[in-house]
């Protein structure tokens, strides 16, 4: 981090033209001044980051020395820290500083100016975590998946104004395809939100000129004003269902992945700095007034095997069910790795807090369907909704609901070949938990005891899975955001609710531990935590083709 970890204490401000100063004024030429905006992250009970960019004048010699000022009230009258520090042009001169010396369940306004050039940042909000006693309640914003080409980012506009005392963020905060690549339609060039650069970024400079056009955006810079953020990685700010030493959409051609990754992560760190001692490894924990002991992970790259293929599997005669589950149940297979297996299973051990919260960038709850829906779902997904395609889903869906509410009704006369077409299932999606299962039966085997609550993205899509072990056993439960603006099901199979909306009754009837799915609708999940109960709200924007900030609540629970 440049200058992490500069503990600022009070200073006199010092002018650049004081009347003793016989240096002549400096006239700025160029555009100087903080057009990425302010932003503050990984909070603490005595610290918090404190980030911005700042663009200098074209005649600005030498290394911008930039005051950071930091207060308890918005006038600055009460000024607690006031330090000057350097823009790092080997950072692309952002600006990230550990305030240190804070103190626990306190708001503070902070900005960032240059005397020199006389401009000033937005003044920002931010706010330490609550020691033990101070707080009754912990409210977390949970949310992934923006992508600029695909829409406004009206969530992060009503996150801005949300009760959320933090941002909890998931993962892919960019996307690294090019113009006219995933996530474009109509709306991207109505709204100019074409990417840039606008080709495919690899290189450093491309992921850097990235992240400075999503935090130009309006609603992201107000949600990063008004809010601490805690975030990991997913796969796009690196490449398209990324593993520790390969992506899918990481080519030969595309010269290394192991530099490319290591541009990624240099990048990130720039503009998401974590309180890490290495960028790679951004696995970490954060303890909220003894209600919440937030545990972030990186299921993504820092361990992760490759994922299966159900493709790899397939031969003249069908799926060889053997193979695939001799590798499926792999007990070697890992998703964490094994430092970051150790650090978790620790942390669970070792936590008094009322709620185990794992920031987990995919699913953990089990997604089993049958077999047969499996095959018809995967070969829509790869050519679309064709007409014969969709009719055969529909028959063969319609079939196995019928079974299911007549197994749920005890029907003697169903035979053992029905009952099989139900309960022959497979785990949907081998990119989350559920491609490596023997690891988390161990993750909830050290969770035993424990009050476990898994908050996830990744998918664009909104569920609520209760948490079951191998044996059936309910061991908690997740709470899944949809995406901010990348497109979920609904990319699949359109937005006509007679469509959408008995897609996800009869996901939620055939998916065991499946309580609710909303396909089609951008949000974010609050997940709220008080020492008896953790409830969450899957709140949700009504368009992304205007700025529009209102939610609606589609569905609530409450886990105790």
């Amino acid at each position: 981090m440049a200058a992490a970890g500069v503990g600022l204490a009070p200073t006199l401000l010092s002018s650049c033209n004081d009347d003793d100063d016989n240096t002549p004024p400096f006239t700025p030429e160029g555009n100087p001044g903080f057009f990425e905006g302010v932003a503050s992250f990984d909070p603490a009970q005595d610290r918090v980051v404190l980030w911005s960019r700042y663009t200098p004048a074209t005649n600005e010699t030498g290394t911008p020395t930039i005051i950071l000022d930091v207060a308890t009230d918005a006038d600055f009258e009460i000024v607690v820290a006031s330090e000057t520090v350097e823009v790092d042009a080997g950072s692309d001169n952002t600006i990230y500083v550990d305030v240190s010396n804070l103190s626990s369940n306190t708001r503070y306004y902070y900005r960032f100016r240059n005397e020199m050039t006389a401009t000033a940042s937005v003044i920002g909000e931010t706010k330490t975590l609550p020691a033990a006693g101070e707080a009754s309640q912990i409210n977390l914003a949970v949310m992934s998946c923006a992508n600029f080409q695909a829409g406004l980012f009206n969530v992060y506009g009503a996150v801005a104004q949300s009760e959320a005392d933090v941002v909890v963020h998931l993962g892919d905060y960019i996307y690294e395809y090019p113009a006219g690549g995933y996530g474009s339609s109509e709306l991207t060039t109505q709204l100019g939100r074409e990417h840039e650069p606008t080709g495919e970024i690899i290189e450093l400079d491309d992921y850097r000129a990235r992240y400075r056009q999503y935090r130009r955006d309006p609603q992201l810079q107000e949600a990063h004003r008004l809010k601490p953020f805690i975030c990991v990685w997913d796969d796009h700010e690196i490449a398209n269902d990324a593993y520790t030493d390969g992506a899918e959409n990481h080519q030969d051609d595309e010269g290394s992945f192991e530099v490319r990754k290591s541009n990624a992560i240099q990048a990130w760190a720039e503009y998401l700095p974590a309180r890490v001692s290495d960028n790679a490894k951004i696995y970490r924990s954060f303890d909220m007034g003894g209600i919440v002991n937030l545990l972030m992970l990186d299921t993504r790259i820092i361990g992760r095997n490759k994922q299966l293929s159900y493709a790899d599997y397939f031969t003249l005669s069908g799926l060889d069910s053997e193979a695939f589950l001799a590798d499926w149940m792999d007990s070697d297979r890992t998703i964490l790795g094994a430092e970051q297996l150790s650090w978790l299973t620790g942390q669970l051990a070792g936590s008094g807090a009322t709620w185990q919260v794992l920031g987990s960038q995919v699913l953990m709850g089990k997604v089993y369907i049958p077999v047969e829906l499996l095959l018809i779902t995967a070969e829509i997904t790869a050519s679309g909704v064709t007409p014969e395609l969709y009719a055969n889903y529909n028959t063969l869906v319609t079939q196995l609901v019928t079974i299911k509410s007549r197994m749920l009704q005890n029907d003697p006369s169903l035979t053992a070949e029905e009952i099989a077409k139900v309960e022959t299932v497979l785990p949907y999606n081998l990119d989350a938990w559920d491609g490596y299962p023997a690891e988390r039966e161990i993750v909830y085997a050290a969770a035993a005891g424990k009050k476990l609550i898994s908050v996830a993205g990744d998918t664009h899509n909104a569920w609520h899975l209760d948490l079951t072990d191998a044996q059936g056993n309910k061991v908690g439960a997740e709470f899944a955001t949809s995406s901010v603006s990348s497109p979920g099901f609904e990319g699949i199979f359109g937005t006509d609710p007679a469509i959408i909306d008995p897609f996800e009754q009869s996901l939620q009837l055939l998916i065991k531990d499946l309580q609710y799915l909303n396909a089609s609708d951008r949000g974010y999940v609050m997940a709220s935590f008080t020492p008896s109960e953790a409830n969450s709200e899957w709140r949700f924007v009504s368009t992304l083709a205007t700025e529009n900030t209102s939610t609606t609540t589609d569905h609530t629970v409450s886990e105790s």
